[in-house]
């Protein structure tokens, strides 16, 4: 199972070409990621609130396979590939009606909040994956 998350560009996520900025990929698969996680019930700050932990970015590996350009209305799929006791590896594409425009391999690590390694709790592991 996956989850989608649809997208416009809008002029600010292009250069002078007209063409979305490299960049900005990550901003499309990163607001993926955070509505994935809302829509399976978990509130990050609240995670942060009642256990300490937050996500951050150990890994990501990324091919740009096609521009999208201004206007252009794209789909972002995230799916887990892997959960561990302290990090979730997901697989994300954005495409543009139907053709894959970019793709990435992306690690995330659970913190405490001063940088330490997490281990994720069973219930919310057991939510992640059920996501998948």
């Amino acid at each position: 199972m996956s989850h989608l998350f649809l997208c416009r560009v809008y002029y600010e996520d292009t250069d002078l070409a007209g063409i979305v900025y490299y960049a900005n990929y990550l901003k499309f698969i990163e607001r993926a990621r955070t509505e994935w996680v809302r829509g399976l019930g978990i509130d990050q700050a609240r995670l942060k609130d009642e256990t300490g932990i937050v996500f951050a970015v150990r890994r990501l590996e990324a091919d740009y396979l096609a521009p999208a350009r201004f206007d252009d209305e794209l789909e972002v799929e995230t799916a887990v590939a892997r959960i561990g006791g302290a990090r979730i590896v997901l697989d994300q594409s954005v495409r543009r009606a139907g053709a894959d425009c970019f793709s990435a391999r992306v690690t995330l690590a659970a913190l405490t909040g001063s940088g330490a390694p997490a281990r994720l709790p069973a219930d919310l592991r057991e939510r992640l994956a059920a996501g998948a």
